[in-house]
């Protein structure tokens, strides 16, 4: 057991021996880590039950009870903020395990049969390329909500965002595995009678596993927005504290011309924040795994 853990130890100490001189990435690894504490401490750092109204604390700029104020309904917004980083977190995650599975298995399979089945599979990429995306989420989120299934809102706002996002990470591993299927070791473990199955699990997936990893940071950044955008547009669950869902009812409420920007900046900035620490990990990984940008950023 310790003899296998050696060598992936080994190989983790370098990457972050690399990652970690990356000023770009520790920063936005320290954005992410600091709103997953706050996601797992909510119970213990909210200051008030985040769904208790007050109706005598309505419309309060922040202050030393209420931080970032409270809103129409007299709901804390510092506590509702904070819960509000439980869903845009597990929303990103979980879409982003459904877009990474559907589209790294579909770009292996496209790549490695490339002239039989991976003509069919690329138009499919294609096509999904090129359909709008917004339109695309917001369509089947309100065909779902129409067919008033037993599924909570927002796993079907998390299947929807998984399902519609997974073209773009198909792409990309389809033109990795069309150059790392015609390498020397391929072809080794194919003359020695090895199976499409286990070349495509065993040799061609662990080489482009670098770059999936990389895209699936990416993937929780875009996820995360699209999450914000549906709420914002009143498609997720309204009995849900989130971000989007608090940019949702301070614009239907007026928060705007009433002047409550506590009801506004405090998501906003948030989201920038989250969006942009999973990016910036992303994009080093990405550094780090291809040696071309290495040169380039030299």
């Amino acid at each position: 057991m310790s003899e296998t853990l050696i060598p992936f130890r080994r190989n983790l100490s370098q990457f972050w021996r690399v990652y970690s001189g990356s000023k770009k990435g520790v920063l936005g690894l320290i954005l992410v880590l600091f709103f997953f504490a706050i996601a797992a401490l909510a119970p213990y750092i909210s200051p008030f039950d985040p769904s208790k109204i007050e109706p005598g604390r309505t419309w309060l700029p922040p202050n030393s009870v209420n931080w970032f104020g409270t809103d129409w309904f007299g709901h804390d917004l510092f506590s509702q903020m904070i819960y509000g980083t439980q869903v845009s977190l597990v929303v990103g995650m979980f879409a982003t395990l459904i877009s990474i599975i559907v589209g790294t298995a579909i770009g292996l399979f496209s790549g490695y049969y490339a002239k039989t089945l991976g003509e069919f599979l690329e138009r499919v990429i294609d096509f999904f390329l090129v359909i709008p995306y917004l339109p695309l989420m917001i369509v089947l989120v309100a065909i779902f909500e129409a067919m008033e299934t037993p599924i909570p809102i927002l796993w079907v706002v998390i299947f929807v965002i998984g399902i519609t996002g997974w073209s773009g990470t198909a792409r990309i591993i389809r033109s990795q595995v069309l150059s790392v299927k015609e390498r020397q070791f391929v072809e080794r473990a194919r003359a020695v009678g090895a199976g499409d199955f286990r070349i495509m699990t065993k040799h061609i997936l662990p080489n482009v596993f670098p770059l999936v990893f990389a895209n699936a940071v990416l993937t929780v950044a875009g996820a995360v927005l699209a999450e914000v955008t549906l709420d914002f547009l009143g498609l997720g669950d309204v009995m849900t504290i989130s971000w989007g869902m608090l940019l949702h009812f301070a614009l239907s409420n007026s928060a705007v011309y009433r002047g409550a920007w506590w009801w506004i900046v405090p998501p906003g900035v948030a989201i920038i924040l989250l969006v942009m620490g999973f990016t910036m990990i992303g994009y080093s990984i990405e550094e780090i795994s291809n040696p071309r940008l290495r040169g380039r950023k030299a």
